[in-house]
């Protein structure tokens, strides 16, 4: 059942590579007669193009306007999501379908912005239940290093936080570490390592206390060479 499954999301990829569709195809002809007019052409031509071309989904609001784009550009990417099928995919992820053909897994950040009373089905089993009791382990440990309760190996309190991680592992949580840095606690240094380069470790790390520093090794499989040598580094 398991490999079935899995075979037929491969397949569907297979058979959808977007490229290959009727509506791309369209698409690329009428790319070659929106070249032919300017964003000023078309703004003077319809008055009421911002407006249209505006629409808002949970508080974000997406502008189409300003782009090199008509109501057949519209309709043609619509046409396009559908032959696709974006509606199948989408569903098959919310559902723990393993639509990771490579690695045959399922793609779970979305269980991980679930609410707690959400289904998210892997093998038959709700995984959302247990994010949320690892997230609420989460919280524990955070508010414990920030409120100075957390102590090091040497009974000091934590004053510096040293992420190890590459790829979505760093730029994840250093994006998230600068969007939220207004809120951030100004008792703690926050670094991040993600060069194999040795340099790179020694000059994060340089003028850091170990006794009061937290290494957090950010990883999926903790098989990546550059984080497991950081890691190793940093042990």
């Amino acid at each position: 059942m398991h490999a079935t499954r899995t075979d037929a999301v491969r397949n569907l990829v297979a058979r959808q590579a977007a490229n290959r569709l009727p509506a791309w195809k369209a698409l690329v002809a009428h790319r070659r007669d929106m070249a032919k007019t300017t964003l000023r052409a078309l703004f003077a031509a319809d008055s009421r193009r911002a407006g249209r071309f505006t629409t808002e989904g949970l508080g974000i609001t997406f502008d189409h306007s300003k782009h090199l784009v008509d109501e057949k550009t519209m309709d043609l990417l619509f046409d396009l999501a559908e032959q696709a099928k974006v509606n199948e995919h989408r569903a098959a992820m919310f559902s723990g379908e393993r639509i990771n053909v490579t690695e045959d897994r399922a793609v779970l950040h979305v269980a991980l912005r679930a609410p707690a009373d959400a289904t998210i089905e892997v093998d038959g089993e709700n995984v959302v239940p247990h994010v949320h009791a690892v997230l609420k382990r989460m919280g524990t440990f955070a508010n414990k290093v920030r409120g100075g309760r957390w102590l090091g190996h040497s009974g000091k309190p934590v004053r510096n936080v040293v992420n190890i991680g590459i790829g979505g592992s760093d730029l994840g949580p250093a994006m998230a570490y600068d969007a939220l840095r207004k809120f951030a606690s100004n008792d703690l240094t926050i670094r991040f390592v993600s060069n194999v380069d040795a340099n790179d470790f020694v000059e994060k790390t340089r003028d850091l206390d170990p006794e009061e520093t937290l290494f957090i090794v950010s990883s999926k499989t903790f098989t990546t060479q550059e984080t497991m040598t950081n890691a190793h580094t940093a042990r």
